[in-house]
């Protein structure tokens, strides 16, 4: 076990911190899937008692998973470490992470604690922990800012108190590679086979990936990290990144592997951008849309002649396959759509294949060409299960002489049809105004993005919004996938409808913010 480095995927807690990144149980539940699938080996699920959402959340998804270990975040006090063990309670595998602040500066100004005082907490905590679960981590809160001789004592306190993973985190993204280096070499040798040494580090100064794989070096055998690197402020450690990194230069890490099935990266990816919003630059290393590009003449000359001259790696080890080309047409079969579901990595049960299919072949009646994204992106909105209290039936937009545009649109609500229409200063704004009307609830849009699924003017548009229902409560997410772009506006804006509507018994005024941070 000394060779497989531990994927800690923490997507759904520290990755949900990223400003706009929120995302409802369904959402929740269907990512913590896919990870497991992708071969994940501890999925931080969230932190209990931040909120009931958070607890809501964990609490189903240890229900649904059956592989990864599923974990929540706590601090160390006795009422967080009873909320997240009640949470993960239907876990197979369960694990509860609590940390505590031990640089001086967060001793002082956070926590207002003497050092010792600290140390009583943790051991204190840790054991309470381990009453309750038989796997405990423990995180020192901004630890590569605090005394390397205060780290060793409540590192060896904690390892005695039964924590067996202790994470060492770059919470404000402030060392550099080497400094890591220094730091775990130096914690590896003091704790030796007692523990295991995990990183868990912040982008701040564009390194993350860096310090993990210098923590790597020097005897880490955990990395917590996540996908697409989200994260607040700058991000975490990129899971994409880091796993390539071991698998393309292994000659490097001398027999260091991890559990996770690179061919579940792309997928993985993708579902995380169109959940949360937030798409990888293009440029972004493994899973950015120009990673496996070649514009320059003399690159593509070579990738033609033989890909390894400029591809250090290939599409398909990400589960990429960029040789598939033009695929399924309006002559094609619902068996061959099936297979090709399949093939894409979707796992549907017959009522949604059908669904899917009857989108497909509405879809070939308008677009010339269908490719392997269009297809993703019909099954995609299938495996979506927020309840769909409002739906479209039809909208028309047209502009007016006054310089004002015009929404008649026609929505169910349980099988019955609402129409009614809206004038507005654009046809954005007349298209959510006119929703509003029907539903009797009003939004107000946050964010609202356009994209083309793959290219063509005949080309899907895929639309993603951010809606505030309730002032100072998080905005919700809706996506919509039309070829004309009113019509997935108006899907879109409706999808974040039924989420806040699915969500609102949940949603109190107990909830809180997640302002802990390791």
């Amino acid at each position: 076990m000394q060779n497989i480095i531990k994927i800690f995927d923490t997507t759904l807690r520290d990755g949900e911190q990223s400003p706009g990144a929120s995302m409802n149980i369904e959402e929740k539940i269907k990512i913590a899937l896919q990870l497991e699938k992708l071969g994940v080996d501890i999925i931080e699920a969230g932190f209990a008692a931040s909120s009931p959402g958070d607890f809501e959340a964990i609490n189903k998804i240890a229900q649904n998973l059956k592989k990864s270990c599923v974990c929540s975040l706590a601090r160390a006090m006795e009422k967080d470490i009873q909320a997240a063990s009640d949470a993960i309670a239907p876990a197979k595998n369960k694990r509860i992470h609590l940390f505590i602040a031990t640089s001086p500066i967060h001793m002082q100004y956070k926590l207002k604690m003497k050092p010792d005082e600290v140390i009583k907490r943790a051991v204190e905590s840790i054991k309470f922990a381990k009453s309750l679960v038989s796997d405990v981590e423990f995180s020192c809160e901004d630890a590569c800012r605090s005394e390397i001789g205060f780290l060793k004592e409540i590192l060896g306190e904690a390892i005695k108190a039964g924590a067996s993973t202790l994470n060492i985190p770059d919470t404000v993204g402030y060392r550099m590679p080497n400094e890591i280096g220094a730091i775990f070499k130096e914690l590896h040798e003091f704790v030796g086979d007692r523990a295991i040494l995990s990183t868990h580090c912040h982008n701040d100064l564009g390194v993350a990936v860096a310090n993990s794989i210098e923590a790597i070096k020097a005897g880490a055998r955990q990395v917590e990290c996540t996908i697409n690197g989200l994260g607040e402020r700058a991000g975490n450690t990129a899971l994409e990144e880091i796993v390539m990194i071991l698998k393309t230069r292994a000659d490097l890490f001398d027999g260091l592997s991890t559990n996770i099935n690179t061919k579940e990266i792309y997928s993985t990816s993708k579902l995380i951008a169109d959940v949360t919003g937030i798409s990888p630059q293009p440029n972004k290393a493994i899973v950015g849309k120009n990673a496996f590009a070649h514009e320059s003449g003399i690159h593509q000359d070579g990738v033609l002649k033989h890909k390894e001259t400029y591809e250090i790696m290939k599409p398909s080890d990400i589960g990429l396959d960029l040789d598939s080309g033009l695929i399924l047409g309006k002559h094609s079969g619902r068996a061959a759509f099936k297979d090709k579901a399949k093939l894409l990595g979707f796992v549907l049960n017959d009522d949604e294949i059908s669904k899917a299919f009857d989108n497909f072949k509405i879809l070939c009646d308008s677009k010339k060409e269908v490719f392997d994204d269009d297809i993703r992106e019909i099954l995609g909105e299938q495996t979506t299960h927020i309840p769909q209290i409002f739906s479209l039936n039809m909208i028309q937009v047209s502009a007016c002489s006054s310089g004002k545009y015009c929404a008649a649109t026609s929505m169910f609500r349980e099988n019955i049809e609402y129409s009614d229409s809206a004038l507005g200063n654009g046809a954005v704004d007349c298209v959510l105004k006119s929703v509003d009307r029907i539903s009797g609830i009003k939004g107000n849009l946050k964010e609202y993005k356009v994209e083309s699924v793959t290219s063509g003017k005949d080309a899907l548009a895929k639309v993603i919004v951010k809606v505030e229902f309730e002032p100072n409560k998080p905005a919700i997410i809706g996506h919509g996938l039309d070829i004309d772009t009113m019509s997935a506006t108006a899907k879109a804006y409706i999808g974040a409808l039924n989420s806040y509507l699915s969500m609102k018994d949940l949603i109190s005024n107990k909830e809180g913010t997640m302002l802990f941070n390791c």
